[in-house]
């Protein structure tokens, strides 16, 4: 075994090829539960709260209070969907998927590649389709704001994607997003993502500590006009290394009992 393996040819990219991008994408769209929640359950909410023509028109910096809460239902929708892609992997583990996976040529480190990109696939396509039903709806503010909140909220959900991955290792189980999802929602609200949090509260100070609170500082920025602070940045480079560090120790972890 270990002389087959010293000869196996490890091909191009470490195994990185459309083929299997697609085939990791259309396993993950064939799940119906993640897609509804990921794609449908961020838009009910946007038009359940967003649209409210009691607030809606009110104005929230270079927009409307329904472009604020559009943001933040996409960003939830990144969230959900990044995580998802991510975590991924648990299923993976307890079918011996993965264990097969490290018979073949392909590189640990493109099957990690492999899984942040779909995931990052499917939280694009949220982030799209809330903006998507948002510009039909009552949503307003500067054309140039829909692409840079909308790229902010698209590569920030990378921090979550992190977040699946360590998570998927971290927890053997099939419904890893039933545990996942209430706790992504409790971190929405912890970390200000729902609500503006009022300034000097206590739960505005217990905000700054959680992952969502750097993110849905950034998202929402261009749009409120709030000049951006470097801790928002430090609250997201923090978590992203604490999301990456505890997924590359449960993988190397991991890869160890093969």
């Amino acid at each position: 075994m270990t002389t087959l393996a010293a000869h196996r040819r490890v091909p191009p990219l470490g195994g990185l090829n459309a083929t299997l991008l697609g085939l990791e994408l259309r396993r993950l769209l064939r799940n119906r539960r993640t897609m509804i929640i990921t794609l449908v359950m961020p838009v009910v909410f946007f038009l359940i709260f967003g649209p409210n023509p009691s607030y809606s028109g009110e104005s929230a910096g270079n927009g409307n209070v329904s472009a604020y809460v559009m943001i933040s239902m996409a960003l939830y929708g990144a969230m959900i969907a990044t995580t998802s892609g991510g975590a991924m992997v648990s299923v993976e583990r307890a079918s011996g998927w993965s264990r097969q996976l490290r018979l073949t040529p392909l590189s640990p480190g493109v099957y990690i590649l492999v899984k942040v990109l779909v995931a990052m696939t499917l939280g694009l396509a949220a982030v799209g389709v809330v903006y998507l039903v948002g510009a039909f709806t009552s949503v307003h503010m500067d054309t140039s704001l829909w692409f840079t909140t909308a790229l902010i909220t698209w590569l920030g959900s990378a921090v979550f994607a992190a977040f699946g991955l360590f998570m998927g290792y971290l927890l053997p189980s099939e419904n890893v997003m039933q545990i996942l999802g209430p706790g992504l929602a409790v971190l929405g609200f912890a970390g200000g993502l729902f609500m503006p949090l009022q300034d000097g509260s206590v739960w505005a100070s217990i905000a700054q500590f959680m992952p969502t609170y750097g993110l849905s500082q950034l998202v929402h920025a261009p749009l409120t006009g709030d000049a951006m602070q470097w801790t928002w940045v430090l609250n997201v480079a923090v978590w992203l290394a604490i999301f990456v560090g505890g997924a590359v120790w449960r993988f190397q972890r991991d890869t160890e009992r093969v």
